[in-house]
């Protein structure tokens, strides 16, 4: 398990090259029993629904919180005593905590933590455990904001340097397994489970089952051809599986996840590209998928997210609408920064002032200023669009605007409106 500094140092803190300290389960089980056992228990519970992931990374927290807590209030001896003053405490704690490489915890970390913390709180008072606090003492706004980075992903070129160099890797099962993650998206965890015969054929299509994982669901996945015959060949000279997986290491065991992480690491180091983890082939993959048209729908059910807000994250790297609009935009811009009967400087402002005071339109709710001389797509808009409708108690308006169209001489807008009160009843 993973350990805590008794914070013998001024700040918590062990300077550069000193080895932190460690504080266990059982140095916890001396300062205060009773917490101990109650968090033991809960864990205990804890295994029997959820899976061994969770149980660790919860495990982790608790035992930071109850050694530190523990340190700073040694007369904090169970759960039952733990207040709001405690959750501060912690908060500050890891806020000034540096985690594996000396940077200061994440905001996701310190949230995720927080949040295991809080359903610990939730659930021992909800099973009436004796040792539990009178209410939860971490609340909502506890919670650091949440850092909404992008995915990290390889753009075109990168990654077409990657595969070319992973298509002559000499390592077949290395090959295989890295092509996989490339092509399917699948994650570390679910490569290393892939049972021997997670490859069908239905049909013209051969499929991939992926096994039950992160999210407790599984799902089939097209097979490239190339996949396909990657399959075939490995299984062909790998012989009789051991371990029944479709890849498993020498000694037959199945792979763990910083070995298939080393293994992407080793093709990336070949093809000259720097660093990539195997999450990164995963978003690499969705990332292309969508630039290419690819549904969300689609992108979803290949990656197995459970909710559409999963796969928009990667809906914000490819923004088709925004990019066509930006261009669109840039574009008139541009071409009026070429113009040549620019004004000069000094009289920018008075002509912009009386170009806007010639040039007004007047709308259902106001007035634009805009200078007929500056292009605008958007002019007229709501009335232009198939799904515009109006009604007898709008004609005042509607002719008013009509008519101020036509003594500004804007003819395409005397037709609109002319046109609109022709449709609507009553109008003569």
């Amino acid at each position: 398990m993973s350990v805590l500094s008794p914070l013998p140092f001024p700040d918590g803190n062990p300077p550069r090259g000193v080895p932190r300290q460690e504080v266990t389960w059982t140095d916890v089980l001396i300062r205060a029993p009773q917490m101990a056992t109650t968090m033991a228990r809960y864990l205990d519970q804890l295994s029997v629904s959820a899976r061994p992931a969770t149980v660790d990374a919860t495990g982790l927290a608790l035992r930071f919180f109850a050694a530190q807590v523990t340190q700073d209030d040694p007369t904090c001896t169970c759960v039952a005593d733990i207040e709001r003053r405690h959750i501060e405490s912690h908060k500050r704690w890891m806020a000034a905590r540096p985690g594996k490489h000396g940077k200061r915890l994440s905001n996701t970390t310190i949230r995720h933590r927080l949040s295991l913390l809080r359903t610990f709180f939730e659930r021992v008072i909800e099973w009436d455990y004796d040792d539990a606090p009178r209410r939860v003492p971490i609340f909502p706004g506890d919670f650091p904001q949440a850092d909404e980075a992008l995915p990290k992903f390889l753009d075109d070129p990168t990654a077409a340097v990657f595969m070319a160099a992973l298509a002559e890797d000499p390592n077949r099962r290395r090959r295989l397994m890295v092509e996989l993650l490339a092509r399917t998206g699948m994650r570390a965890g679910e490569l290393s489970m892939l049972e021997d015969d997670a490859m069908i054929r239905q049909g013209d299509t051969y499929w991939l089952r992926i096994p039950v994982g992160k999210l407790h669901n599984d799902r089939y996945v097209p097979l490239h051809p190339i996949l396909v015959d990657l399959i075939a060949d490995y299984r062909a000279k790998r012989g009789p599986t051991r371990s029944g997986r479709l890849v498993e290491r020498n000694d037959g065991k199945p792979f763990d996840r910083r070995t298939i992480h080393r293994y992407v690491e080793a093709v990336a180091k070949r093809a000259g590209v720097g660093h990539v983890h195997p999450h990164q082939l995963r978003h690499t993959l969705a990332t292309q998928s969508i630039n290419r048209g690819m549904s969300l729908e689609a992108i979803a059910a290949l990656l197995g997210h459970r909710s559409m807000r999963m796969t928009m994250t990667y809906a914000r790297i490819s923004d088709r609408t925004v990019a066509d609009e930006y261009f669109r935009v840039t574009e008139a811009v541009e071409a009026n920064y070429g113009r040549t009967d620019v004004v000069p400087d000094e009289a920018v402002g008075a002509n912009m002032r009386r170009l806007a005071a010639d040039h007004r339109r007047m709308l259902g709710n106001g007035m634009c200023t805009r200078p007929v001389a500056l292009d605008c797509s958007f002019e007229s808009a709501c009335e232009r669009c198939n799904f515009f409708e109006t009604g007898p108690q709008f004609i005042p308006i509607l002719r008013r605007q009509r008519d101020h169209a036509t003594e500004h001489d804007q003819t395409d807008r005397v037709v609109l409106f002319d046109r609109l009160l022709k449709d609507v009843d009553g109008d003569p």
